[in-house]
């Protein structure tokens, strides 16, 4: 779920709160959100983890430390760490970026002017490279280009076999097939359709432990997007 999608899990908050007011928490609506919309696109599904509350504040500094798509593999594989994720999880995860898409300001260094050498980013398929410059044709274009060409609709492991042929949109998604530590769990994930869904769901589940919160740190928030006024 991006944050594009956020008005979805406010509507399915509401309906709860009208439902069985104060019992759901948003963290918990957004977990199986995020698994249902998965599973109907061919992900496998699981159970997620319930009873989490919401936390009692809300930061844009917190945001901020989320991976950046600007990110090179040594800064996303630290990020992850500090969450108790692994490398895996991080190839893993970043395998639902075979669903939606991205905005040209978050890829169009690596089209002309990469690292400020005047030139493409080498690690990008001469071919593909010409599709996103006809999509993104001048800096600061609103256009949007989908993650996964070929396959944006479905959830599948056509987002590893698309970075194995170096057809990665993001620099974080490219670097993936590029460095050591990371580029075998791409190879092999991208030949076994079976092992990413199911270690999607496993990282899934890992990753909703993360700051898990209880009644004594936190609430059931009553509207998604802001901090109960009580």
């Amino acid at each position: 779920m991006s944050a594009r999608g956020f008005e979805v899990i406010e509507e399915a908050k509401q309906r709860l709160e009208a439902a069985c007011p104060g019992v759901v928490s948003c963290a918990d609506t957004l977990a199986i959100a995020a698994r249902d919309s998965t599973v109907m696109l061919g992900g496998k599904y699981y159970q997620v983890p319930t009873g989490r509350y919401d936390g009692r504040v809300s930061s844009q500094e917190r945001g901020n430390t989320l991976p950046s798509p600007f990110g090179d593999a040594s800064a996303l594989i630290q990020n992850f760490k500090e969450r108790g994720l692994s490398v895996q999880d991080l190839v893993v995860l970043s395998g639902g970026h075979t669903l939606g898409t991205a905005g040209c300001a978050t890829f169009s260094n690596r089209l002309d002017n990469f690292t400020k050498t005047g030139k493409p980013d080498p690690t990008i398929n001469p071919r593909y490279l010409s599709h996103l410059r006809r999509q993104c044709p001048a800096p600061g274009s609103p256009n949007r280009v989908e993650l996964d060409k070929g396959s944006e609709f479905v959830f599948d492991n056509s987002y590893h076999k698309n970075l194995a042929r170096r057809n990665g949109v993001l620099m974080s998604d490219q670097v993936l097939n590029e460095d050591s530590r990371t580029s075998h769990y791409v190879k092999n994930l991208a030949h076994k359709q079976h092992d990413f869904l199911s270690q999607f769901a496993a990282s899934m589940v890992k990753m909703g432990y993360i700051g898990w919160k209880n009644k004594h740190n936190g609430e059931i928030r009553r509207v998604c997007s802001m901090v109960n006024t009580h």
